[in-house]
């Protein structure tokens, strides 16, 4: 991770990866966000220095896009030619054998295990945990709590929701959506929405 980074977003996700960046040590030189009005305010002391293409504008520092949405956050990267950094809370666990893509962030709490591999601009988030031999695509979004078990198969932009769990070997389609508390005990496929438990399809 490098010493200085700027952060993309200026919501709410923003603060959590900001609070990450610090604990890890790194200075966080500027926010960056397309909401004008925000410009010229702080987050948790930070500024909220310009537009999003303002970033050209600046010193060339490693980027992070934190902005919770997977879709978006895909949009913002695919504007930007800039070089991405990963972001690692201290407290996560992360296995030495685990692979993080550029751009991915790990909350506190989160724990990786042995021989997974992380694709880009994901997010474990808060305390969630994710077990041996998982794939997990890149956008996707492991939401706080959230439990995968072993061998698991994520697409490209999967969101498995707040407390939700996926039962070992189970795959999800890229961006389909595992609802908050459900539990995967049979694959999802692309673009499919799931709830309860067991996780059932509905229409959207």
């Amino acid at each position: 991770m490098s010493d200085s980074v700027y952060v993309v977003g200026a919501g709410g996700h923003a603060k959590v990866v900001i609070r990450a960046l610090l604990a890890s040590g790194s200075k966080v030189a500027g926010v960056f966000d397309d909401r004008a009005d925000l410009r010229n305010t702080l987050i948790l002391g930070i500024p909220v220095i310009g537009l999003i293409d303002d970033l050209s504008q600046h010193p060339a520092l490693p980027v992070v896009v934190a902005i919770g949405d997977n879709r978006t956050r895909q949009v913002i990267v695919q504007r930007l030619d800039v070089e991405w950094t990963t972001v690692i809370h201290p407290s996560a666990i992360v296995d030495e054998t685990v692979k993080i893509g550029p751009g991915s962030v790990v909350m506190a709490g989160a724990v990786i295990q042995v021989d997974t591999v992380i694709g880009d601009h994901a997010i474990v988030n808060t305390a969630a945990s994710i077990d041996h031999d998982c794939v997990i695509g890149a956008f996707s979004h492991i939401a706080p709590g959230a439990h995968l078990a072993g061998e698991c198969r994520m697409g490209d932009g999967v969101l498995v929701g707040v407390g939700a769990a996926v039962l070992p070997q189970v795959r999800l389609g890229a961006w389909s959506i595992l609802g908050a508390g459900a539990v995967a005990n049979k694959d999802i496929q692309e673009h499919k929405i799931a709830f309860g438990v067991p996780a059932k399809v509905r229409e959207r």
